[in-house]
């Protein structure tokens, strides 16, 4: 039986590698404004995610670009509202004037790492979507704070596991400060997805093995050489009994 996976990037972050990243994945995040993006950008993503049938999302974040959002903000609660809206909103404009459908929300960085864990702010992200609550999916890690809310407040979600990043035996992932943050290796990445996606579990940096769920998996697109780990994934597939999900 094959297994059908939904590989996802963060794009229009800068790195102008889309059009080399499209053929390969299924899903993608646009950056919308906060850590990076902007309308020019967001239009030339979307276009390029029709042409490759690519299900699109919004990439929201802490207004950050000096810190490409990866690092936590203390903010009022009406100036978070306000920034989030904003990018959200204008990221459902670009795409409706493409007719693309908003498929995702998926928060970036800092903000994403916060939401898992973090009650007070999971509460808060969940009141600002409200009105996208019953037209997109939420990204979310497995087993984190804002995943059980999200459910229990009647969200759409899909559990995200990331391709090339380790994780810590609570299932964080691994500080990009450390030097085992990153997984570089093509072979070892196609492995993690297979774990992950095949027998729903992950090999932590202490060598144990924890539970993990997984709809969808992420190869970031500023990862040294992320064209060619997509590339080799994309290729491979088929020796593990999986296959893209595309439309």
């Amino acid at each position: 039986m094959i297994k059908e996976i939904d590989l996802n990037c963060d794009l229009g972050e800068g790195m102008n590698n889309e059009a080399l990243i499209m053929p390969y994945i299924s899903s993608c995040n646009i950056a919308c404004g906060g850590h990076a993006g902007n309308d020019e950008t967001m239009h030339t993503v979307i276009e390029l995610a029709l042409k490759h049938q690519v299900k699109v999302g919004a990439h929201p974040s802490y207004p950050d670009k000096k810190n490409f959002g990866r690092l936590t903000m203390k903010m009022k609660e009406s100036e978070l509202e306000e920034v989030l809206c904003e990018q959200i909103e204008t990221f459902k404009k670009v795409a409706g004037s493409h007719g693309a459908k908003v498929h995702h929300i998926k928060a970036h960085g800092a903000l994403y790492n916060d939401l898992a864990r973090n009650t007070h702010l999971t509460e808060q992200y969940l009141q600002i979507l409200m009105p996208y609550r019953a037209s997109v999916y939420l990204f979310v890690p497995y087993a984190s704070v804002l995943a059980s809310r999200a459910l229990e407040l009647g969200y759409h979600i899909k559990y995200e596991a990331f391709a090339d990043r380790n994780y810590n035996e609570d299932l964080s992932l691994v500080l990009r400060k450390e030097k085992n943050a990153l997984i570089s290796n093509k072979a070892q990445i196609l492995d993690h997805i297979y774990n992950m996606a095949v027998h729903q579990k992950v090999m932590t940096v202490t060598d144990k093995e924890r539970f993990i769920m997984a709809d969808t998996f992420c190869v970031h697109s500023d990862t040294s050489d992320a064209v060619g780990i997509l590339q080799y994934v994309y290729q491979n597939l088929h020796l593990k009994k999986m296959s893209l999900a595309k439309f």
